[in-house]
C-alpha cells in the first residue's frame, strides 16, 4: 500500500468520525448554529492551504464565483439535512444513507446524457436494495431522520455533478473556499432566524466544532488532494466510500450505537453496491485486422 492509498482511507476515516461530531456537538448547538461555526472553521483552515497549493490553471472568475454560490447552496443544504437527520437517526445511517450520492450520481447523470457502464447499473440495484433494507421498517413506514438525510443525499448527488463540471474551470482549493464562505453565510442567516446561538453553546461544543470543520474540511481536503494526485479516479472513489463504514465504527465506539440485523444486512448490500458500481475496469483496446 503506497502512502497515495494511506492519505485516502485517513480521508474516509475522518469524514466518516465526523458523524459522530456532528452528532455530539448538537447537544449544545442547534444544527444551523454547528453548521454556521463549521463552515467558519472550513474556510479559515483552508485558506493557509492557497500558499501551499497555489492553482496551476488560470481562473474563470465568473465560473468561480457563480459555480462557488450554487455549490455552496448544494452543500448547505446537504448539510443541513444531515445535521437535522442526525437529529433523529444514529451516526451510521446517516452515513450510509450519505455515500448513496455515489450510486445517484448515474441515475441523474442518464437524465443529463451521461453514459453509464452496465456494472454501475447492477451496483445502483443493490444498494438501492440495501437502502430498503437499512430504512424501510413495518408497514413501509421510514424513520423520519433517515428520510432527511436521504432527501440530503439528493443535494449531494447534486453537488458531485456540479463540482465535476466546475472542476474543468476553475482550480479545487479556491472553489472549496468559496463554496464553503457561501455555505457559512447561508447558515449564518438560518442560524440567527431560527436559532439562537450562544458564546457558552459553541464554547461547549468546541472539539466536535474543530472536527468537522478543521479535520474534515482542511486536514480532509489536504490528505484527498495529495492521496489522489497519483491514484486513478475510480479506486480514489472506491476508498472515499469507506466513510459509511468509518461512519458505523464510530457510532459504535463513541456513541455506542448498535445496528440490528436488517439494517447489518442493509449496509452490507449498500457497500457493496458501491464498491461494485465504482470498481475499475480496464480499458478496452480494439483489435485492428491485419491484410
Amino acid at each position: 500500500m503506497s502512502i497515495a492509498h494511506i492519505f485516502l482511507w485517513a480521508t474516509a476515516a475522518i469524514w466518516g468520525f465526523a458523524f459522530v461530531a456532528q452528532s455530539v456537538g448538537m447537544e449544545s448547538l442547534g444544527p444551523h448554529s454547528f453548521n454556521a461555526m463549521r463552515f467558519l472553521l472550513a474556510t479559515l483552515s483552508l485558506l493557509p492551504l492557497l500558499f501551499i497549493f497555489k492553482p496551476k490553471q488560470s481562473q474563470n472568475n465568473r465560473k468561480l464565483w457563480l459555480g462557488g454560490l450554487a455549490a455552496g447552496s448544494c452543500l448547505f443544504l446537504g448539510f443541513t439535512c444531515q445535521q437535522i437527520g442526525l437529529q433523529y437517526t444514529t451516526a451510521g445511517n446517516a452515513g450510509f444513507i450519505t455515500s448513496m450520492y455515489i450510486v445517484f450520481v448515474p441515475i441523474l447523470g442518464l437524465i443529463l446524457g451521461h453514459k453509464t457502464e452496465r456494472h454501475t447499473w447492477i451496483g445502483v440495484g443493490l444498494a438501492l436494495i440495501g437502502l430498503y433494507s437499512l430504512t424501510v421498517g413495518p408497514n413501509l413506514s421510514i424513520n423520519k431522520g433517515d428520510a432527511i438525510e436521504l432527501l440530503g443525499t439528493l443535494f449531494w448527488t447534486g453537488h458531485v455533478l456540479l463540482i465535476g463540471y466546475l472542476s474543468r474551470y476553475v482550480s479545487a482549493l479556491p472553489l472549496s473556499i468559496v463554496q464553503f464562505f457561501v455555505a457559512m453565510i447561508l447558515a449564518s442567516i438560518t442560524a440567527f432566524t431560527l436559532e439562537t446561538p450562544t458564546l457558552e453553546g459553541i464554547k461547549m461544543a468546541w472539539w466536535p466544532l474543530v472536527y468537522a470543520g478543521v479535520a474534515s474540511s482542511g486536514i480532509a481536503f489536504t490528505l484527498q488532494t495529495l492521496g489522489q494526485k497519483n491514484i486513478s479516479p475510480s479506486i480514489s472513489a472506491l476508498i472515499l466510500s469507506s466513510e459509511a463504514v468509518f461512519a458505523v465504527l464510530g457510532g459504535w465506539i463513541f456513541m455506542e450505537e448498535i445496528l440490528s440485523t436488517r439494517a447489518l444486512v442493509g449496509c452490507g448490500f449498500i457497500m457493496t453496491g458501491m464498491i461494485i458500481s465504482q470498481w475499475p475496469r480496464k480499458p478496452v483496446t480494439a483489435k485492428v485486422a491485419l491484410n
